[in-house]
């Protein structure tokens, strides 16, 4: 996990984030307010975790799939791009 120990900090904030959005919901069902605003809030705590998901699937793409070490071939490279492309789409 090399990867996430590189991007520690931006993906602790994304976690942060994405908690506060969790403690918005439980207050906002605590405080029995309209399904609409729960809603909203749902989608954007599930925008948010797609959104980390896709991250750390791409450096784990990038860092482990793709050897670093051993410089991978053109192929190699646009067909990693391609899986990373397809996944981020399919998170949205």
């Amino acid at each position: 996990m090399a990867h996430t120990i590189k991007d520690k900090k931006k993906l602790l904030h994304r976690v942060r984030r994405l908690r506060g959005q969790l403690n918005a919901i439980e207050k906002a069902l605590d405080e029995e307010r309209d399904c609409s605003t729960i809603l909203l809030t749902l989608a954007a705590c599930r925008g948010a975790m797609d959104s980390l998901m896709a991250q750390i699937i791409e450096g784990h793409i990038r860092c482990h799939i793709l050897d670093p070490d051993h410089k991978p071939t053109l192929e190699q490279k646009k067909s990693a791009q391609e899986l990373i492309t397809v996944v981020r789409r399919y998170l949205r």
